[in-house]
């Protein structure tokens, strides 16, 4: 059998994989999205499902509101002495630590604060000789400077900093921006793997020393070369049994996010090499497709449609901040209810809390989405949106007791969206509709018609673009039912 990549066409930032019996679990960056850091199951690495996320809200008032690439940034997974702990960093708070003895069930602890502070970003932890430490890297945009890697000593059950951070590693000469470091220990040698260059043009580079606190020896093990895979971006080496590795790592694919993909590891002189090894001096390059490195099946997937049924929202769904059971309500169909929050979400749509999105999953697709109408004070609106930093959708809202059904446009940082077209709207239920054309055009439309207007999808901050339905309002009071979201991958 053979893969292609990426094996997730899905924006899971950051991604960090442990295998744990036959089983392997990815954890991935949320930023200021609820539920936060989402835990992935697989057996082979290729074909993965959402099994739950580490929380259900982030743990600070502010995130009650939209705050667009904050939040909880590239996590790491580990598991020790009988635990699974993912290590979280929120770039303004500091370092938090959420544990469960049981991953699939979930059941995670309330996180807790390891290390306090602004900037300390991207953690790993290692445990050697009844001791732990911890790896970060750090953001300039918070303490004023980058491209180096730290190391602080911490209790082994992750509870306490025992030592500030110490730099164990500057890359300004041969590897700037250097981040998002993953610790692993193979034949006497601390290994850590990390991307360098930049997101969308860096590369991946291995550090190896027989001392955790260095010096430590530098190799790329793995670049774009020729291939069309910009990066290759931050992720993780993982053993597979039998000292055979794998590498799982992330491309910057713009409005699709930051996707997944699947690299075999050669090791040569204790380097591990990744992708397409042409030469064994320099560097591998990534596969587009590769056979199975793990040849089981499965049937996993990530949903990416919702017929509403049960009583819980889908996994596939989040909101931009922590939500509240004042928006919702699931049973026979998902109702919104058109809940206020304050002015400034209801002048612009991006910096609207109450927003039930999902992720890109294919790379051309139609969205269809029904609804029934309960739209009863003036304000009350309910619509579908394409979600970045530039943003589109289509919306209801009441106005001097008759529903107009509207398309609008709006932007990061502009304050009021603006109204493209405006019309009467009489039925009491509707259908909307979104086409998405690879590689970033879409248009929306209602009833079976598309609006000429087509735009171009742009993603969010740090994040892929997500689409969604919503509903808001100026009043308690109205609301609207939706029915079935159907999406289907089209050619």
């Amino acid at each position: 059998m053979r893969y292609d990549n990426p094996v997730i066409l899905g924006d899971y930032s950051d991604p960090d994989v442990i295998r744990k019996g036959d089983n392997f679990y990815l954890v991935a960056s949320s930023f200021n999205h609820t539920p936060g850091v989402p835990v992935l199951k697989s057996k082979n690495l290729v074909d993965w499902k959402i099994i739950n996320y580490v929380f259900d809200e982030i743990p600070f008032p502010r995130f009650n509101d939209v705050c667009h690439g904050d939040g909880a940034w590239a996590p790491a997974i580990r598991y020790h002495n009988g635990l699974y702990y993912v290590i979280i960093p929120f770039p303004d708070e500091g370092v938090y630590v959420s544990a469960t003895d049981d991953i699939e069930k979930g059941n995670w602890s309330k996180p807790w604060c390891l290390i306090e502070g602004k900037g300390i970003i991207d953690p790993c932890p290692i445990w050697h000789k009844d001791k732990c430490y911890m790896v970060v890297g750090f953001a300039k945009s918070r303490i004023g400077f980058n491209s180096v890697l730290g190391l602080y000593e911490v209790t082994p059950d992750l509870k306490t900093q025992l030592t500030d951070y110490k730099i164990i590693f500057d890359g300004h000469n041969t590897q700037p921006t250097i981040e998002g470091p993953k610790f692993n220990y193979r034949n006497g040698y601390f290994y850590i793997m990390a991307p360098a260059g930049s997101v969308k043009a860096g590369w991946q580079v291995c550090l190896r020393s027989k001392d955790v606190y260095g010096p430590y020896e530098e190799k790329i093990v793995m670049l774009q070369n020729d291939s069309k895979i910009n990066g290759p971006h931050q992720g993780a080496l993982i053993d597979l049994k039998n000292d055979e590795w794998a590498f799982m790592h992330f491309q910057d694919m713009g409005p699709y996010g930051r996707v997944v993909h699947l690299q075999p590891v050669k090791w040569v002189n204790d380097w591990p090499l990744c992708g397409n090894v042409r030469d064994e001096l320099l560097g591998g390059t990534p596969f587009d497709s590769h056979d199975y490195i793990i040849d089981k099946k499965s049937s996993y997937s990530i949903p990416t449609s919702d017929n509403f049924k049960g009583r819980e929202l889908s996994v596939m769904w989040q909101t931009p901040a922590n939500k509240t059971s004042l928006w919702y309500d699931v049973n026979d169909g998902l109702t919104l209810y058109c809940a206020y929050h304050n002015d400034k979400a209801y002048k612009a749509l991006n910096m609207t809390p109450n927003l039930f999105l999902t992720k890109i999953a294919f790379k051309s697709f139609t969205v269809r989405t029904k609804c029934i109408l309960d739209l009863v004070n003036d304000g009350d609106e309910v619509g579908l949106c394409y979600m970045g930093s530039s943003y589109q959708y289509i919306c209801l809202r009441r106005i001097d007791g008759k529903n107009h059904l509207q398309l609008r446009q709006g932007y990061f940082n502009q304050d009021n969206d603006v109204i493209l077209f405006d019309s009467i709207y009489q039925n009491s239920e509707i259908e909307f509709m979104m086409k998405y054309t690879e590689p970033n055009i879409y248009q929306l439309g209602f009833d079976k018609t598309y609006f000429k207007n087509k735009f171009t999808a742009t993603p969010g901050r740090w994040i892929g673009g997500k689409y969604g339905i919503y509903a808001r309002g100026l009043k308690t009071g109205g609301k609207a039912v939706f029915k079935s979201f159907s999406v289907k991958k089209v050619k």
